[in-house]
């Protein structure tokens, strides 16, 4: 069985842009949804031009956030647009929008709206602060939620200066708890018929990803979280962060955790390197003794580490059942047809030239769901307003002259 038909018959209306809003529908899209992107007639998503190669084609950005989709180009200043939308509107079970704050109401399609011209809609915003904070209207890409929620607040070395993690959290993160919250609702829907509106902030979302924070915090008499450079939240315990290997590149580094809550990782380590001579040794032995002494723990494990190269290390401290994994840039991973023959990765078909990128992840009965291609802009239009409008091609051919739509 494939992912792809899980969420057969369920239609969005999709009017968000760039990543956090598009990183959602496209998961939904990928089990089977029907999701149309509302786009301005030739301009459409910003996204499409964020660091495009050539002028005349959508960036790879826009094709990584948008597989599986449907675009209609659709003037939404014009009256006859805004009809046409409202239209879309009844038929869907869900609208989602990521605009800037106001900007959906100041359009005429708030919930208030929405809810009117359809009682059953799933009703979805996605902004950069929640309502009643002093914020609510200011404007946020990913990096200003992570700094705003905390995360940069727990990301560099210790000691240094907050850093931005290199994934999108704040975008694709706040994109999948805003995905898993549209699924509750739509089940709901399916079995009462009952709409929902569905707010999350990208501020909010980044707190949720760092709970384990929270912890810390609490348990050392409310002081902040520090940063642990490649550590856990609050340093862990020893041996743990990135080891060097032969290389000497960038990114030549084992990483290895000796989890205290499993003594034999800790002594199947020592044997590995060949030091079985410190196993029980009391300046080691525990978890509290390793943090003590951990300068000598950690080049007790870095003179060893640095005599393998960073895969050798890696299947060696594995293979011993001691958590590890070596630090593999973006060009390995690539690289790795591992990941393409397994469906992780995959190649898009696009006009315009095939773009190979990381799908979803998850296996329905044992396959991926497949990477279909991203729309180019107004591509569905026609067929979209037949679909769920029933509109035949005199009223298309009208609604093109009068420039309402394009594609």
């Amino acid at each position: 069985m494939s992912g792809e038909n899980c969420l057969q018959g369920l239609k969005i209306l999709d009017f968000t842009q760039f990543e956090a809003g598009p990183s959602c529908t496209e998961a939904l899209a990928w089990l089977g949804a029907d999701v149309v992107k509302v786009e301005n007639p030739g301009v459409g998503d910003p996204g499409r031009t964020t660091g495009r190669h050539r002028p005349e084609v959508d960036a790879n950005y826009f094709l990584q956030y948008n597989a599986g989709k449907r675009s209609v180009a659709v003037n939404l200043k014009d009256p006859k647009g805004l009809d046409l939308v409202k239209r879309l509107i009844k038929t869907a079970d869900v609208m989602i929008e990521n605009f800037a704050p106001g900007a959906i109401e100041r359009l005429g399609l708030g919930y208030d709206v929405a809810k009117e011209i359809n009682p059953g809609i799933i009703f979805c915003q996605i902004k950069g602060f929640g309502k009643g904070t002093p914020h609510e209207n200011g404007l946020a890409f990913d990096m200003i939620a992570q700094a705003a929620g905390g995360l940069m607040s727990l990301t560099g070395e210790e000691g240094g200066k907050p850093l931005k993690p290199g994934t999108t959290i704040g975008d694709t993160g706040t994109g999948m708890i805003m995905a898993i919250s549209i699924l509750g609702a739509y089940v709901r829907k399916l079995r009462t018929g009952q709409g929902e509106r569905l707010e999350v902030a990208m501020q909010d979302a980044i707190l949720h990803y760092i709970r384990n924070a929270f912890c810390f915090m609490e348990r050392t008499d409310m002081r902040p979280a520090p940063r642990a450079g490649d550590k856990t939240v609050g340093g862990g315990w020893p041996p743990i962060g990135v080891y060097p290997t032969k290389g000497g590149g960038p990114n030549d580094y084992v990483y290895i955790f000796a989890s205290p809550a499993n003594p034999e990782h800790w002594n199947r380590l020592l044997k590995l390197m060949g030091r079985q001579d410190l196993v029980g040794d009391k300046r080691y032995d525990t978890p509290a003794a390793r943090t003590e002494h951990r300068e000598e723990v950690d080049t007790l494990v870095s003179s060893w580490t640095r005599t393998l190269d960073k895969h050798e290390a890696w299947r060696l401290v594995s293979g011993a059942s001691v958590p590890a994994g070596a630090v593999l840039d973006t060009r390995e991973l690539a690289d790795d047809k591992r990941f393409v023959e397994r469906g992780i990765r995959q190649t898009m078909r696009h006009p315009a030239g095939d773009y190979t990128m990381s799908g979803w992840p998850v296996r329905f009965g044992g396959a991926t769901p497949d990477v279909r291609v991203a729309p180019r802009l107004g591509e569905h239009t026609e067929d979209v307003l037949g679909d769920w409008l029933k509109i035949d091609a005199s009223g298309i051919a009208d609604l093109k002259s009068g420039k309402v739509i394009g594609g």
